[in-house]
């Protein structure tokens, strides 16, 4: 087995597997390697839109994780949700095959572009990115991105083009985004998140430090952002561009109105007026994310006008608060948010549109966050005026703490959970996971009322809750 992917070495490759390939994160490397005329194959655990998606393109998939699975693969990429006692992982390390880390191989693919947009930040990268790739994409340019979500422009979470551009989400997950190689870093915000890695705040900001230090031409940043400034100090050599409120950013917005889920402001480069902008997603965090997309994108030598018009047509990311349904009064809306600032950020928007009252369903994601952060999410799950909490996803863990729902939901008011038994829990099958949904709908249609907002949070799989609520309540009806 050789980790190690040169240049050369892909050239001579033609088969690439990868284990998990209905992943957010997957899809579109397999896209773009497709596109460039390897043969794919692909595993994964369960059965998504994502994997029919897949085998449109004509990728052959294999539904479970086995052996056998990788034969005949010279490249095979794994993402870091696969655990170490994967059969089909574990096969692969025993291979000839060069084995990647999907980190490692993104990395690669931004070397690829003279104009790699790579977008951080603990809160908005998706939604940011998908902005930046939906305003190249109205312009006309031949984009290439890798976004965390599905953008209903580019049918899915990334495409190949053919120009010099290229749009990365860059994730700071184990320090994953210095293995990539930015022209432009757009850093949105520095926070506390993934500390069971980091362990304290000061080690993350050093991180964002290190990424902003690797862009090769130009750094695009929060200025209201205490925690981005700090990871900007010592950083030369490059164009330095800021974004925020305070007029003082080389970029600034001032809100003109907002009625629905569309916000007009007007922007501002260097305090003059550069004209009016809208975009059709809700809340104020969302005005920055544009700023930073506006900003980017004049960066890379499109007009204002350009930028302005691709921000109006963009009406999310799937997943980013993203309406699911209107039935029987109850409008159904799910977003990907998973740490406590996203879910603030998201109810208070929530909360300044007319609907009568606000729910917020949360499946939990990961044992280790839910114990560090249970305070800041309780905290942050009691500004709806009703919280369901789901069992916790553990994902990539395994639940050594001892950590269950009930502990969150006993910390949050007007909180109601469903746990599954602890013994059980921990192994939960897909049948106990469904049942935990279905009690969770159950609570919601007896209780939910004509006017209600409900949205459900999570990055692991809630959104089967809120269609599965929808069609339950059209049924129903």
């Amino acid at each position: 087995m050789s980790s190690v992917l040169t240049e050369e070495a892909l050239s001579k490759i033609k088969r690439v597997h990868f284990i998990g390939i209905g992943g957010s994160g997957m899809y579109p490397l397999a896209q773009i390697f497709h596109t460039k005329g390897y043969e794919i194959s692909g595993s994964d655990n369960n059965e998504t839109e994502t994997l029919e998606a897949v085998r449109k393109l004509g990728i052959k998939v294999f539904l479970g994780q086995r052996a056998e699975n990788i034969q005949g693969a010279e490249l095979i990429i794994y993402t870091a949700a696969i655990m170490a006692d994967n059969p089909e992982l574990i096969a692969a390390k025993a291979s000839d095959a060069i084995v990647c880390e999907r980190a490692d191989i993104l990395g690669v693919i931004t070397g690829w572009y003279d104009n790699a947009l790579c977008v951080c930040g603990t809160h908005g990268k998706t939604t940011t990115s998908s902005m930046l790739t939906q305003i190249f994409v109205d312009a006309g340019e031949d984009i290439s991105c890798v976004i965390g979500g599905k953008l209903p422009s580019i049918g899915g979470s990334g495409r190949a083009g053919r120009s010099k551009d290229m749009v990365c989400e860059a994730c700071e997950y184990q320090d994953h985004f210095l293995k990539l190689h930015p022209d432009c870093a757009i850093i949105l915000n520095v926070d506390a998140d993934h500390l069971e890695y980091f362990k304290t705040i000061e080690n993350i900001i050093k991180s964002f430090h290190s990424f902003a230090d690797m862009a090769t031409k130009a750094v695009i940043y929060n200025g209201d952002d205490a925690n981005t400034r700090k990871s900007l100090e010592g950083i030369s050599g490059k164009e330095l561009i800021s974004f925020g409120w305070d007029k003082a950013n080389d970029y600034s917005a001032e809100i003109i109105s907002k009625k629905g889920l569309v916000t007009k402001f007007t922007v501002f480069y260097k305090g003059e007026v550069l004209g009016e902008a809208e975009i059709n997603v809700p809340g104020d965090h969302n005005v920055l994310n544009a700023l930073a997309a506006m900003a980017a994108a004049r960066y890379s030598g499109l007009s204002f006008e350009a930028a302005a018009k691709g921000l109006a047509s963009f009406h999310g990311a799937i997943r980013r608060f993203q309406l699911i349904d209107k039935v029987k009064g109850l409008t159904i809306v799910d977003d990907y948010a998973h740490h406590p600032k996203e879910i603030e950020v998201t109810l208070r928007a929530a909360k300044g549109l007319d609907f009568k009252r606000v729910w917020a369903v949360f499946q939990p994601f990961t044992y280790s966050r839910t114990e560090i952060l249970m305070d800041d999410f309780a905290r942050a799950l009691e500004i709806a005026d009703i919280s369901v909490i789901t069992d916790i996803m553990g994902s990539r863990e395994k639940n050594e703490h001892g950590i269950y729902t009930e502990m969150l939901g006993t910390k949050t008011k007007n909180a109601v959970w469903f746990d599954t038994p602890h013994e059980v829990v921990d192994k939960q099958t897909a049948e106990q996971k469904e049942k935990n949904f279905d009690e969770c709908i159950d609570y919601i249609i007896k209780n939910a009322e004509e006017g209600d907002i409900l949205i459900t949070f999570g990055c692991g799989d809630v959104y089967k809750l809120a269609k599965k609520l929808a069609k339950k309540l059209r049924e129903n009806d």
